[in-house]
């Protein structure tokens, strides 16, 4: 009896095997319509610096049939190609008979790395990635633009030097303008820095560009960090300019500088009779610490624009300072907001008895500006016996004019046209705000005609804030 039971058994077994496989073959469609679905149908990088690796693209792998799908081949169609693929975690050029079950999907992940060139200008690359499946080929097109850059790593300028529009600039840990060194920044330079990266000067920087043609001074991220949103957006990106005790007579000059961790940061000189920072028509913004910090310094800030930070945006301690048509305004993403927008220190006599500062207290004036946002306004309120003045200012917080707040607005929204929830962060103000001629004309200079897009302001009624009024919508 035993030979006969093991018979039968071996005989099921193996009808039990060819099932199997006959279950698992007819699991897989070999039919021509039965094809593969993209998450889209190309990859694109946007601009990439050559010698660096791209950010990881993600292609999503789909089969919608009722049945699984193998994929006899995936490849890239050039050999030379300046793409890599991964394949659920397997990197390579070609790939072959690749499963994918039933309503399921895989995940490839790509990336380019782009050789230097002569070139000044972008140059594009392209290539496609091939599908084979039961016969019928899909492609997926890949393409980058190629950027040539002057790279700056661990460089110390110590002679005079000019930065112009050939390329973009991207420092990689420091550029340090060394004592008696001027770094002078042309119009429309793109100057990038990497994670970490700061700019230090000793000596002078003139960076002064102009209206429609801004200095960026910016991470090295140029991806987006969600669908449609850059990566200017992120805070720390890069560390930040710093200007030390020794250095003076510097100018900002219509520039953009954006996703630090510092800021822009003036070291303390104890020498007011000096200028040392000139800001006009400038936007300093997104910081995970201050916009800008000042300590004992003389500072002049026309037309500027200061937002987002997690600490104050604009802190100062002690010195001169003089901001006219300036905004002060914080719609930070990023944590809780844990100071006010604009914080001063050293400047009325009880701040004496805390320290030992022997530099004079602060003398500040704030004319035809704007301080708004989501935290309070000033880390002080009562000004009593200071050389600190607002004039013609607009406040979030209800409040009453007195010999140091003259003519100001109070419990006023100035009607920003930013809107935080779409990351849209623009602090021209709408046709009807309050702030509209609510200037002193008193408080002008002729460089303050125009704003830093090169708008006319009005002169006899001015608006507050940096920027020229939205116009009138047309019917």
């Amino acid at each position: 009896m035993r030979p006969f039971f093991f018979f039968v058994s071996i005989v099921v077994i193996t009808i039990w095997g060819l099932c199997g496989t006959s279950c698992i073959s007819d699991s897989f469609s070999s039919s021509p319509t039965d094809v593969l679905s993209f998450s889209r149908d190309t990859v694109n990088f946007d601009t990439v610096f050559t010698d660096l690796g791209t950010p990881t693209a993600r292609l999503v792998v789909a089969n919608r049939a009722k049945k699984g799908i193998v994929i006899s081949s995936i490849r890239l169609k050039n050999s030379d190609s300046k793409f890599q693929i991964n394949v659920d975690g397997v990197c390579g050029k070609e790939f072959h008979d690749v499963e994918i079950w039933k309503e399921d999907s895989i995940f490839m992940f790509i990336e380019c790395l782009l050789p230097s060139t002569s070139d000044n200008e972008p140059y594009r690359v392209e290539d496609e990635l091939e599908f084979v499946t039961n016969g019928v080929t899909q492609t997926v097109l890949l393409e980058a633009y190629g950027q040539n850059v002057t790279r700056f790593k661990a460089t110390r300028i110590t002679q005079d030097m000019r930065l112009t529009t050939e390329r973009p600039y991207v420092v990689f840990d420091s550029l340090v303008v060394d004592k008696g060194a001027t770094l002078s920044i042309d119009p429309d330079v793109r100057l990038l820095f990497h994670e970490g990266a700061e700019l230090i000067v000793h000596g002078r920087i003139d960076a002064t560009g102009a209206p429609g043609k801004l200095i960026q001074m910016r991470g090295d991220r140029l991806d987006n960090v969600l669908p449609d949103v850059g990566y200017d957006i992120l805070s720390g990106q890069w560390k930040g300019v710093r200007i030390s005790s020794e250095s003076f007579d510097n100018k900002f000059e219509y520039v953009d500088m954006r996703s630090t961790t510092d800021g822009l940061r003036v070291d303390s000189c104890g020498n007011t009779s000096l200028l040392k920072l000139r800001i006009y028509n400038s936007w300093l913004h997104n910081s995970q610490s201050h916009a800008f910090e000042a300590k004992y310094a003389k500072i002049e800030a026309l037309g500027a624009c200061f937002s987002e930070s997690a600490e104050a945006v604009v802190s100062l301690s002690g010195g001169v300072n003089n901001f006219v048509q300036c905004t002060i305004a914080n719609n930070y993403l990023f944590s809780a907001i844990t100071e006010p927008l604009l914080c001063l220190y050293h400047c009325i006599p009880k701040h004496l008895e805390e320290s030992d500062n022997t530099n004079p207290l602060m003398r500040a004036e704030f004319e035809n500006s704007i301080i708004y946002g989501l935290s309070k306004d000033l880390n002080i309120g009562d000004l009593t016996d200071s050389n600190v003045f607002f004039r013609n200012v607009s406040f979030k917080s209800e409040g009453n004019n007195d010999d140091n707040f003259i003519d100001c607005l109070w419990d006023c929204d100035p009607i920003f046209l930013t809107d935080r929830p779409k990351y849209y962060f623009n602090y021209h103000v709408a046709y009807d705000s309050p702030v509209i001629n609510m200037g002193n004309p008193a408080f002008l200079s002729s460089p303050l005609q125009i704003d830093m897009y090169g708008e006319y302001r009005n002169m006899s009624l001015p608006t507050l804030g940096a920027y020229v009024p939205a116009p009138e919508p047309q019917e």
